[in-house]
C-alpha cells in the first residue's frame, strides 16, 4: 500500500490520468488524497469529478476556493468569472449527482500524522481545533441551510478568528482560512490581496507557516493553493500546487510503507495564462 497526496487538479484530468498511471495507482490497494480545487480553469473539471467519484473510497478530497465557487454558482450566490471552465458540471446530466459528492467532501482532514487543507491554517489553530472548525463548514454544507449559506460565504471580514465568533461571520472565518489563505500577520490577521510568491509578502505580513509559534508546526501540514510558491517540502510543510493549469506540473507526495516520502510529478499542458 502507498499514500499519495496531490496538488491542484484545476479540471485538468488528462495529467490526472497520466499521473495516476505513473504511480501505477491501484484503488484497491492505495489511498488518494486530493489537496482542494479539484475544478475549474482546466478544461474538464466534470471528468475530474467522474474520475474521482469513480475510484470510490481510496480517495478523499479536500474542498478548495474554486470548489466552493462551483456549488455557489450552481446554488444561484455565485456568479460565473470569464476565465471560469464551469459550464461541463452546470450543463451535466449527471449535475446533481457531481454537486452532492462535491459537497459532502471535507475542508480538512488528519490521517497518517498528516493534516490535509487547501490553504492554510491560522496560527492559534491546534489540529483539533482545525477539524472541530472544519467540520462545522461541513455540517453546513451537506444540509439543508447550505444555499443560505453560500448566499453570504464572500467576503474578507472578519479577518482573524475569534473565540466568540458565531454564525456566518465564524464560518466564513474558518472557510477563508482553510481555502483562501497565504498571508498573515504574527497575530493572525488574514491577508488577502497579495497572491505572489513568499517572498512578496505586504508589509507586517509572512507566509501563514512561518509565523512564530503556530499551533501546528509539530506536525506535517499539506496543502496546495498557493501556486507561485511552488513546491516546498518541509518536515513541518508540503506545499503542492505546482500550477498544473498554466502549464506546470502535477505534483504528488508518495509515502511508502517504509515511511519515506518521494516526489512525483508530471508535466501539464497550459490550459490557462496567468494575468
Amino acid at each position: 500500500m502507498s499514500v499519495y497526496w496531490v496538488g491542484d487538479v484545476q479540471g485538468c484530468d488528462a495529467p490526472l490520468g497520466r499521473l495516476l498511471d505513473e504511480i501505477d495507482f491501484s484503488p484497491s490497494r492505495d489511498a488518494l488524497y486530493v489537496l482542494g480545487d479539484l475544478v475549474n480553469r482546466g478544461p474538464a473539471s466534470a471528468q475530474v469529478l467522474r474520475r474521482l467519484m469513480a475510484m470510490g473510497s481510496s480517495v478523499q478530497c479536500v474542498l478548495g476556493n474554486h470548489d466552493l465557487h462551483l456549488l455557489a454558482v450552481a446554488a444561484g450566490a455565485g456568479r460565473l468569472k470569464p476565465m471560469d471552465t464551469l459550464e461541463g458540471i452546470l450543463q451535466a446530466d449527471d449535475r446533481p449527482a457531481l454537486l452532492d459528492w462535491l459537497r459532502h467532501q471535507r475542508l480538512a482532514i488528519w490521517e497518517h500524522d498528516v493534516l490535509m487543507v487547501h490553504a492554510g491554517v491560522l496560527p492559534t489553530w491546534t489540529v483539533a481545533q482545525t477539524l472541530a472548525l472544519a467540520g462545522e463548514v461541513e455540517s453546513v454544507l451537506r444540509g439543508p441551510d447550505l444555499s443560505d449559506f453560500l448566499h453570504q460565504m464572500y467576503g474578507n471580514e472578519p479577518a482573524a478568528w475569534r473565540d466568540d465568533l458565531v454564525g456566518v461571520a465564524r464560518l466564513r472565518v474558518v472557510v477563508n482560512a482553510l481555502t483562501r489563505l497565504r498571508f498573515c500577520s504574527a497575530d493572525g490577521v488574514m491577508e488577502f490581496a497579495a497572491k505572489e510568491g513568499a517572498n512578496a509578502a505586504p508589509a507586517g505580513f509572512m507566509p501563514w507557516f512561518d509565523v512564530p509559534g503556530r499551533q501546528t508546526a509539530h506536525v506535517t501540514v499539506a496543502f496546495g493553493h498557493w501556486s507561485t510558491l511552488g513546491q516546498l517540502q518541509r518536515s513541518d510543510v508540503w506545499a503542492l500546487d505546482t500550477g498544473c493549469v498554466w502549464g506546470g506540473c502535477l505534483s504528488a507526495m508518495r509515502l511508502g510503507a517504509n515511511g519515506q516520502t518521494e516526489l512525483i510529478q508530471v508535466k501539464c499542458e497550459q490550459a490557462q495564462k496567468p494575468g
